[in-house]
């Protein structure tokens, strides 16, 4: 199985278990305590739940909280890559209306039915889920203004292609502004080869020197990486323990070197093709 059919797998499965109500993990009072990830766990607070249905909230498992850095305005058109059950497709549809639309793009059927039944409980009208994948983007060309995600650039194993994507069907003056997982420091190679860590968000992670570097190949300007959370020796170990793989041994080894950050660039105002002029 490659890494983009593991994926699909594996987020296939938990839009299911949402279904049966047994994840619930990105709510305000959740922790690695819990049971959690601690990745995914307590990432939104009471205001935000009450504005999503509780299943779009139960299926949450990014890393951060874009809808809440991303300064999103009224009238802007907002694209989610990987939007999976919708939440910050449906919070970023409140952001910017009214005049404004969001999009969410995901790949798994599963996320995709949840997303849409999540759409009609909202009421929502200013929303649009579509299938298909976040390295071949089914938008035109500088249609977008602003490009989130939450945990899911990290999942591709061709971040330059999504990344050019990213900056194709961006307006110029447009923003990206994603939360992933980032690397600060040398991981075990014993945890960059795990297919289980990859789909789990850790071993597909970019060197913060790589995501700058990328980003700018891409013709984005402006990069800015801000930490929003170290991952300490407790949580890396409850989240090897949670991928239920054989490397707690390791996890003082990961401990401080994984981080989620809040990734920011933009496009140049002015263009002339793929990539902006010099």
């Amino acid at each position: 199985m490659d890494v983009k059919e593991a994926v699909k797998a594996k987020y296939g499965a938990a839009a299911l278990q949402v279904d049966a109500g047994k994840i619930g993990c990105c709510g305000p009072s959740a922790d690695a305590s819990t049971g959690c990830d601690p990745i995914t766990s307590n990432l939104y607070g009471e205001r935000e739940a009450s504005e999503v249905p509780e299943a779009a909230m139960r299926a949450s498992l990014g890393c951060g909280n874009p809808t809440a850095l991303a300064a999103l305005r009224e009238g802007e058109v907002v694209l989610d890559l990987g939007s999976g059950g919708g939440i910050d497709v449906l919070l970023s549809a409140r952001r910017v209306a009214p005049g404004g639309k969001a999009y969410g793009l995901d790949t798994t059927d599963e996320m995709l039915a949840l997303a849409e039944e999540n759409k009609r409980k909202s009421g929502l009208t200013n929303v649009e889920f579509l299938r298909g994948d976040i390295e071949n983007i089914p938008l035109p060309d500088g249609s977008v203004d602003v490009v989130i995600s939450n945990c899911v650039i990290n999942l591709s194993s061709d971040k330059d292609q999504v990344l050019r994507e990213a900056f194709r069907v961006l307006k110029p003056g447009g923003r990206f502004a994603v939360s992933d997982v980032v690397v600060q420091g040398e991981l075990p190679p014993a945890v960059r080869r795990s297919m289980e860590l990859w789909v789990g968000c850790v071993a597909g992670a970019l060197h913060e020197t790589d995501y700058r570097q990328k980003l700018t190949a891409a013709g984005f300007k402006d990069v800015d990486v801000e930490v929003t959370r170290v991952y300490d020796l407790a949580d890396a170990r409850a989240f090897l323990a949670s991928e239920g793989v054989d490397l707690a041994a390791l996890a003082g080894e990961v401990a401080g070197k994984v981080v989620s950050a809040f990734v920011r660039a933009s496009k140049p105002a002015a263009c002339c093709g793929p990539r902006c002029c010099s």
